[in-house]
C-alpha cells in the first residue's frame, strides 16, 4: 500500500502536471510572461500618447497582442492618426502597430 510519504509525492506530481498542462491550454493564446509584456507595452503607449500635446486623451484606444500594438478609435485630424502610430512605434518591445484610427471629419 502507499505511505504518506508516497501519498504526498504522487499528489505533488499530479498538481505539477495539472499546472503544466493548463499552461500548454493557454500557450496557444498567450503565456502569462508574453501577458505581462503586452500590458507593460500597452501602458506605455498609453502613456506616451497622453503626454503628446497634438493628440487629445481619450481618443485612442490601445490594445497589444504578441508585441502588435492596435490602435483604435477616432482623432480629429491625420496628423493626429500619424503621431500615434509614430508613438507607439517608438516604445521598445512593439513589434509592429495596426493603426485603425479613424479621423472624424467635423459637421
Amino acid at each position: 500500500m502507499f505511505s504518506k510519504a508516497h501519498f504526498t509525492k504522487l499528489a505533488a506530481i499530479t498538481v505539477l502536471v495539472a499546472s503544466l498542462a493548463a499552461c500548454a491550454a493557454v500557450s496557444e493564446r498567450e503565456t502569462p510572461g508574453e501577458y505581462l509584456d503586452d500590458a507593460a507595452i500597452t501602458t506605455k503607449v498609453i502613456a506616451a500618447i497622453v503626454q503628446d500635446p497634438v493628440l487629445e486623451k481619450n481618443q485612442v484606444n490601445v490594445e497589444t497582442f504578441h508585441n502588435v500594438v492596435q490602435l483604435s478609435g477616432f482623432v480629429d485630424s491625420n496628423q493626429s492618426l500619424s503621431r500615434a502610430g509614430e508613438l507607439a512605434r517608438t516604445i521598445k518591445g512593439v513589434r509592429s502597430v495596426q493603426n485603425n484610427l479613424i479621423v472624424r471629419t467635423p459637421k
